[in-house]
């Protein structure tokens, strides 16, 4: 990413959004840059799976996955089919698991936290809504930035 969250804010006082500080890394970088492809599921990832095998185009996938702490929403082998298909990042209102493999993959993933259980398969989720979490709305297509300060959306052009 050629810019910081820091930055955005400083240009853009009065546009940029910036979510709350609740997500922590987990992948093998920390920062993306891109248009949101949203999702909202709880405790059941069908839905993801079927998304990381479509082309990511540099888009970031943003779940939203209600908070839960007691199922783990994505994995190494999701994540390693986000690579493959050109994915920017993951930012998940959610958990992850598979942490330590995780780290190791060129893709940022910002969670909430870790558990080790698998979700349920009931092939539910809504996908290419708005979801709320972490104090904004984000739609279906808003510009997304992450790095190690945080997560801001900033939906106008960006000057050089």
């Amino acid at each position: 990413m050629t810019v910081k969250t820091s930055d955005l804010c400083d240009q853009y006082p009065d546009t940029v959004r910036v979510l709350a500080p609740v997500f922590r890394d987990f992948g093998g970088k920390n920062d993306f840059e891109g248009r949101a492809f949203t999702l909202k599921c709880f405790e059941d990832n069908s839905r993801i799976k079927e998304i990381s095998s479509l082309p990511g185009q540099g888009r970031v996938l943003v779940v939203d996955g209600g908070g839960s702490d007691r199922y783990a929403l994505f994995g190494d082998v999701i994540a390693e089919d986000l690579v493959r298909n050109g994915w920017a990042g993951v930012l998940i209102y959610g958990c992850i698991r598979d942490k330590a493999a995780l780290r190791d993959m060129p893709i940022a993933i910002k969670a909430l936290g870790t558990s080790p259980r698998k979700t349920v398969k009931r092939n539910e989720g809504q996908i290419g809504i708005a979801v709320e979490f972490a104090g904004h709305t984000i739609a279906d297509g808003d510009q997304l930035y992450g790095d190690d300060d945080g997560v801001v959306l900033l939906n106008e052009p960006r000057l050089s």
